[in-house]
């Protein structure tokens, strides 16, 4: 019978292993500390780009700004106002709300990627405010900025968090708000997840760049990417532990499913060299989405770079799919 007690043996060896790689890999990427990953991480930096061509449009020098989408100089140069609100389950979450400068009903709210915070969306902020004349509102995600939370919620806890937040603009607003949700990164995948929800009929219009399929399908992706390993088991493994920890699975945490519910027009952009969250994405959504849409492909623009690499066509673009559903 020493056959049995060798198997026992392996078996509880296996299972610790995938114990200890559990733990790891929700340190790793759910947990809320600093992400050392993705320091120096090559699939985050922005390729030299020597054609300028964006779909059919050629693009010109003039039209290549590479500005961060962070400025945060125009930010915090501004007078906002700080909200807070709890969560469902008792967090604590602060946005900052920055009035036009002009009355109106129109407002963005601006969803920000993985271990960023809401001010770090100044670039689409100041181009909401100063060019389209809307009221901003850029929330911190929960375990994220000022917000509280110990865990990444990678959109989709977040989901009901930002449907909280679309109620506070209304409230602020009234009833005759019209509200353009726009999402960058996990905050891409935040407003897919979003939408859906039943969303009250304010929320007009949805843009997301750059976001995931699914976090399952993001986060198979970067193990095989990033460590050279297969997602069975540790994928699982780590949902189950992030289930007990953070409340959700990954496989559970899908766009596309969400999208095949949303009735809101929407509009999808990506960088066709982005390998962080590879850009064949983009096509998997746009076609689960059945609402009214259109897609943007920024050519040579890597994992959130789009804005910055064909700015003035991203701001066309944008501009004129809000105007057919904007008053």
């Amino acid at each position: 019978m020493d056959w049995i007690g060798f198997v026992v043996g392996i078996l509880c060896v296996i299972v610790a292993v995938l114990i200890i790689a559990s733990f790891y890999f929700y340190n790793v990427a759910i947990k809320r500390n600093k992400k050392q990953f993705l320091k120096n991480n090559k699939d985050l930096e922005q390729p030299d780009h020597p054609s300028d061509d964006v779909e059919v449009v050629e693009i010109t020098e003039e039209h290549i700004q590479p500005t961060p989408v962070f400025d945060a100089d125009w930010v915090n140069s501004q007078s906002f106002e700080t909200w807070q609100l709890t969560s469902e389950d008792g967090l604590k979450l602060v946005g900052y709300y920055i009035p036009a400068k002009i009355k109106t009903n129109k407002t963005v709210l601006l969803a920000h990627g993985y271990t960023s915070q809401g001010k770090d969306m100044g670039g689409f902020a100041k181009f909401y405010y100063e060019r389209l004349g809307y009221n901003v509102f850029m929330p911190d995600s929960r375990g994220h900025g000022a917000s509280e939370g110990n865990y990444i919620g990678f959109g989709w806890i977040d989901r009901k968090d930002y449907l909280l937040w679309i109620k506070e603009v209304i409230n602020k607003i009234g009833n005759n708000a019209q509200i353009v949700l726009h999402g960058i990164s996990m905050g891409g995948a935040a407003v897919m997840m979003i939408s859906g929800e039943k969303l009250p009929e304010q929320v007009k219009v949805i843009i997301e760049d750059c976001g995931y399929t699914s976090v399952e399908d993001e986060l198979k992706y970067q193990l095989k990417r990033m460590y050279k390993l297969p997602s069975f088991p540790i994928l699982q493994t780590t949902s189950l532990l992030t289930k007990v920890r953070a409340g959700y699975h990954f496989h559970e945490a899908s766009s596309l499913k969400q999208l095949e519910n949303n009735n809101t027009p929407m509009l999808f952009i990506h960088g066709d060299a982005d390998t962080f969250v590879p850009s064949e994405m983009v096509w998997q959504v746009y076609d689960a989405c059945k609402a009214e849409k259109d897609v943007l492909i920024i050519e040579g623009a890597a994992h959130g770079m789009a804005f910055s690499v064909g700015r003035s066509i991203y701001e066309k673009k944008v501009t004129e799919f809000i105007a057919n559903y904007i008053n």
